[in-house]
């Protein structure tokens, strides 16, 4: 069975983008079946990936006009799919509003390639409104990603209180994956001070690795590359394999649980 996970913060610039390509990547590059759903009208992740403007795209699904299968495009990694946005999901909220059961258009639409592919990650874009909440609703977690910044914790709170409206009325099964500390700078105080405050208020859903701060990271994107591609030694590529390896190992522990 397929694992859908938001990878979702309405704080811009945490890193959210830059770990929905780079863990998919990284995955993928483990020999795991995986999809990036790119649901940002900034349309980062589909670029990232070297996919410009493509159409039909996911504005397509989420409207009704196209099947998801033939909207999806493989990518230059052979276990690694894209479903892309464009501008055009820029006025997919506003079309939206007339259709019935809107905020189930993308679950309704994944259920028709279950069993696919390992993992399906969606990057949502910065904000709440139905494109977040499609993501949500067709999700079994939410991965959260928190830069180690002032205003880091900033916002947190509001997540958390959409997460348990849509756990309250639209997927009683969604669960918080975990949280993942981006843009660690091991010289600033201020890294570490933010590192324990999200270890305080979450506990054991922190993923032990943790996101440095790597101009290569930074630099792969204008290439259309994921870091592991773009420099596989660089300490950003070797950052994300290990948040990749942690992730398998987590997941494997739980499907143990649930089968005993």
């Amino acid at each position: 069975m397929t694992k859908i996970i938001s990878i979702a913060n309405q704080k811009g610039g945490v890193g959210k983008t830059t770990t929905s390509i780079n863990l998919s990547s990284s995955l993928a590059a483990a020999e795991k079946k995986t999809l990036l759903i790119d649901i940002d009208p900034q349309s980062n992740s589909s670029s990232g990936l070297s996919v410009q403007n493509h159409s039909p795209s996911v504005y397509d699904v989420l409207i009704g006009k196209e099947e998801i299968k033939n909207a999806i495009i493989k990518t230059y990694m052979p276990f690694l799919d894209v479903l892309p946005a464009n501008i055009n999901l820029v006025g997919a909220e506003i079309e939206m509003v007339e259709i019935p059961n809107r905020e189930n258009m993308l679950k309704k639409a994944l259920e028709t390639i279950d069993g696919t592919y390992d993992y399906i990650f969606i990057d949502c874009p910065p904000s709440l409104g139905l494109l977040t909440l499609n993501s949500l609703t067709a999700s079994d977690s939410v991965l959260i990603p928190v830069q180690c910044e002032y205003f880091a914790l900033e916002g947190l709170g509001q997540l958390l209180n959409t997460i348990n409206i849509v756990k309250k009325y639209f997927n009683k099964n969604l669960t918080i994956e975990g949280v993942v500390l981006t843009m660690f700078d091991t010289r600033l105080r201020l890294s570490h001070q933010v590192a324990e405050e999200v270890q305080k208020y979450f506990g054991g859903k922190v993923f032990e690795t943790i996101i440095n701060r790597n101009v290569r990271i930074s630099e792969a994107p204008s290439y259309g590359k994921p870091v592991i591609l773009y420099d596989a030694i660089s300490a950003g590529a070797k950052n994300y394999m290990a948040l990749a390896t942690e992730f398998l190992e987590r997941n494997k522990q739980s499907n143990e649980q649930e089968n005993n």
